[in-house]
């Protein structure tokens, strides 16, 4: 199992505690040190679409008005920090956040 995010998310960090508790191999990738390539991007935007960028963050806001207005992969591929996390691929399955039904799916 992979959780995409930040290694300072609180939130990237509060699952893989969980899952790592629940006996689950799992690995944080940090996106800021290894980015997505554009095959894992189109993926990911494939299943969450616009989703996949969070607007209400302040990395979101700090972009200029052209970056605001391009498609989510040129957002996320300037500055990684504006995607949701976590993103957790667990084997062909993906999820997006940490919410209860996410929890519910992926702990026994």
């Amino acid at each position: 199992m992979i959780i995409y995010g930040l290694n300072t998310c609180p939130i990237c960090k509060k699952a893989l505690k969980a899952l790592e508790a629940d006996g689950k191999d799992v690995v944080l990738r940090d996106i800021r040190a290894e980015p997505l390539n554009e095959t894992e991007l189109e993926e990911l935007i494939m299943e969450f679409g616009d989703r996949l960028v969070d607007r209400s963050s302040n990395d979101y806001r700090a972009l200029n008005d052209w970056l605001k207005n391009s498609e989510a992969e040129a957002q996320i591929s300037a500055r990684p920090k504006v995607m949701t996390r976590p993103v957790i691929r667990n084997q062909s399955k993906l999820y997006l956040g940490w919410d209860e039904a996410v929890q519910k799916a992926l702990i026994d």
